[in-house]
């Protein structure tokens, strides 16, 4: 993986890769925690979904804030809010006071810390990272957060073992890193000037950029099929393991060595960006789990869940980060925060239906006829993104400066040699299409809010 050689990305990277793993430590015990307070089934489920509940509900005000105000101030305070709100937890278990509703509202606060800080640091990286650089940039963001989730299950499940505040100690330690390392940034994050109006009709205003722009409506509808589908056809299989008695370590193992994978992709996803069109990498990555899950109907073990989840991590990242550099590359400086929050918003809204609906499937069919319908479920879903031209047509990223406005490719754009797109013309202020936002708007296997999400 090619290094950004940015100090204001290495500055806001450091600090997100810390806070991100305290992230990681705190969405993994938060039912963990409730369940110990309450043993509610209830309590639980509400502790662990309000996080992601806050995520989506501070999203869309996010991206309208991230286009008017500074973009550093408002992650900062964003991390400070954040901070205060984990350190309370900490105060409260040393009191011997820790409570489910205290659980849940930390959560939520935390949550839309996320939702307000991932539209400004989009915003921020597209503003300190030159556009040759974003696909490694965003790779380097891929690998944080694997390496996050990789570690941050174990290391959370290990605090909380020796005290029940003490997972939450180290996530606010990791807000009170990033605040610090913020601080540091050396631009300025100040959005372009722009007369402003009514927030609903900014707000509209970054749907429409993306809805008008057939490449990216149609992204933007097969992001969020694809993260229902995806996250249902894994949560059954996670499902399966369970209910077949395999060990919680043997569980964890799988997810462990499946995480590796993602951090492979991570690792080789600038070389694949570089290579390959980026229209033809995501149609690829819309097919690249089908193959690897059909085992799963016959076979279930950890070694299956492993070739399917880890198959599927593999390719992720190259495509996340390469179409998250095209969006940034094409989208407007003044549009980047409400564009980021809609396609987040749109690819993320559906989610807390995937085990809801893996739940249903798997009681009513059994395991493997549910595995089956899914599989039908992403083939269809991968169609989606196959079969549209605007999609094939996007081109590599030493191509993007000559791609048209809806999305097609020129002759003689495609035909034009790498000596002579290095020097064309830069497209920083251009307004061409622009797609969803690629952490969240293609498919995870694993669904958790980040502090950071790009």
């Amino acid at each position: 993986m090619s290094r950004v050689r940015s100090h204001d990305f290495t500055v806001l990277w450091i600090g997100q890769t810390i806070s991100e793993l305290g992230n990681r430590m705190s969405v993994f015990v938060l039912p963990i925690a409730a369940w110990q307070v309450s043993h509610s089934s209830i309590a639980t489920a509400l502790a662990g979904a309000s996080a992601m509940a806050g995520d989506v509900l501070a999203l869309l005000p996010g991206g309208i804030l991230a286009d008017r105000l500074n973009g550093r101030r408002l992650m900062r305070w964003a991390s400070a809010i954040g901070g205060i709100a984990f350190g309370s937890l900490v105060v409260a278990g040393i009191l011997g006071h820790l409570t489910v509703p205290h659980l849940i509202a930390v959560g939520l606060i935390g949550g839309a810390c996320a939702g307000f800080f991932a539209p400004s640091e989009s915003a921020a990286i597209r503003a300190v990272v030159p556009t040759e650089q974003l696909p490694s940039a965003l790779s380097q963001n891929q690998a944080r957060e694997h390496v996050a989730s990789l570690l941050g299950g174990p290391l959370g499940g290990l605090l909380i073992a020796i005290t029940r505040w003490l997972p939450f100690a180290a996530d606010a330690i990791s807000y009170a890193v990033s605040w610090v390392m913020l601080g540091r940034l050396r631009t300025d994050l100040t959005p372009p000037q722009r007369e402003r109006t009514r927030a609903r009709d900014e707000l509209r205003e970054g749907f429409t950029f993306v809805w008008k722009r057939p490449f990216f409506r149609v992204l933007m509808v097969w992001a969020a099929l694809a993260n229902l589908v995806l996250n249902a056809l894994f949560f059954v299989a996670l499902l399966r393991l369970i209910q077949s008695g395999f060990r919680p370590s043997t569980i964890g193992l799988a997810e462990a060595a499946a995480g590796v994978a993602g951090i492979i992709g991570a690792m080789a996803a600038p070389w694949l960006i570089r290579r390959f069109a980026t229209g033809r990498l995501t149609i690829t990555l819309g097919w690249s789990s089908l193959p690897l899950s059909i085992p799963l109907i016959w076979f279930n073990n950890p070694a299956a869940y492993i070739l399917a989840v880890g198959g599927t991590l593999l390719l992720n990242p190259a495509g996340n980060a390469g179409i998250g550099a095209y969006r940034m590359h094409v989208t407007p400086l003044e549009l980047q925060g409400r564009v980021v929050a809609a396609s987040r918003f749109v690819a993320t809204i559906v989610m807390p239906l995937a085990p809801i609906g893996a739940g249903l499937l798997l009681s009513g069919l059994g395991g493997p006829m549910a595995i089956t319908v899914l599989l039908v479920a992403t083939a269809a879903t991968a169609l989606v993104v196959t079969l549209p031209k605007d999609v094939r047509a996007v081109p590599r990223p030493d191509q993007w400066a000559q791609a048209n406005t809806d999305g097609s490719v020129p002759v003689q754009a495609s035909r034009t040699s790498s000596s002579e797109t290095e020097n064309a013309p830069s497209t920083v202020n251009a307004v061409p299409p622009v797609e969803p936002n690629t952490v969240d708007g293609m498919p995870a296997a694993v669904a958790a809010v980040n502090k950071a999400s790009t």
